[in-house]
């Protein structure tokens, strides 16, 4: 049984299906297609110099990396490494073999620091430290029985506000491009982010195939939206809610609360039974906030970051 590492090729759709299998695998609590895969691999900026990885044995895959460099921060040399191997195929030394060809492809292109997502176990722990990562923030999924959860019942939105989906904005995106940039820019985190290429939003966030427009829902005042709740489905009954945010003058009416409560009733009602989403340990708003639709913590991973050099 040999291991052996390799890019995901691009033309062959049956590696980008083998990464979302085994990424389904390692971490459940995320979505993932091959459709998506392929989609993210396609349209993957140049400046990230991003490198997903696959690891066989005798043929079948059984690990993936994502590599890349975090293009959007503002803080040079900054690459990002997340390995994920098979619970079905763990110490056999893919995981091992995928952070070397990870670390190594992130240094020629020019990386001082690498940050990694840990899933918070103590083997995936003691494989980080023994590779020199050190943790640092964590994080949470989090999971709702959406066909058996008592949702809040829908409230009139407040004085001057209205709802209405991303669907209503397919002429011109742009308006929700700005205000997902201003939330983004003071989400929790250890790599600022800064959204300034419109374009490349249009291709990774706006045309993305796990996007619902339908059930992703948008408050606007002043014919301008100032809270939004992006929603992801795979077309097998699960919900994700990719990001949620309310601009900074509207915060504090409640408008989170508002437009997911929107956002997963929407989702109930098209057919999906589980809804799941994820937050830093420190957004103790978001938390609350999905603490009260019922989502419970189901499973914790921490932020490890190495030095190069």
């Amino acid at each position: 049984m040999t291991v052996i590492v390799r890019d995901v090729r691009l033309s062959f759709p049956e590696d980008a299906e083998a990464f979302a299998r085994v990424r389904r695998a390692a971490l459940p609590h995320m979505l993932a297609t091959g459709r998506q895969v392929a989609h993210d691999l396609a349209h993957a900026h140049p400046d990230a110099h991003s490198r997903p990885l696959l690891a066989e044995i005798d043929g079948e895959a059984v690990g993936t990396a994502e590599v890349a460099l975090a293009h959007e921060s503002p803080e040079p040399g900054i690459g990002e490494v997340n390995v994920f191997v098979d619970p079905a195929h763990r110490r056999r030394g893919a995981g091992a073999l995928l952070l070397r060809a990870a670390e190594e492809h992130l240094a020629r292109a020019g990386a001082d620091t690498l940050y990694s997502w840990v899933l918070d176990e103590p083997a995936n722990l003691a494989f980080a430290g023994r590779h020199g990562y050190r943790g640092s923030r964590s994080a949470y999924f989090l999971r709702l029985d959406l066909a058996a959860a008592a949702l809040p019942p829908r409230e009139a939105p407040p004085a001057g506000v209205e709802l209405r989906t991303a669907a209503d904005f397919t002429a011109d995106p742009r308006p929700l491009f700005e205000l997902d940039a201003l939330t983004t820019a003071d989400e929790p985190g250890d790599v600022p982010a800064e959204l300034t290429d419109y374009a490349h939003w249009l291709a990774t966030t706006w045309e993305h195939p796990l996007l619902d427009r339908e059930l992703t829902t948008v408050a606007v005042a002043g014919g301008r939206p100032v809270a939004f709740c992006a929603a992801r489905t795979d077309g097998l009954g699960r919900y994700g809610s990719a990001m949620t945010g309310t601009h900074p003058e509207h915060r504090g009416r409640g408008l989170a609360k508002l437009v997911k409560n929107d956002s997963l009733h929407r989702a109930r009602a098209a057919g999906c039974t589980e809804a799941f989403t994820g937050n830093d340990a420190e957004n103790g708003p978001m938390l609350a906030v999905n603490r009260w639709f019922g989502y419970e913590i189901c499973a914790k991973e921490t932020r490890h970051v190495r030095r190069l050099g």
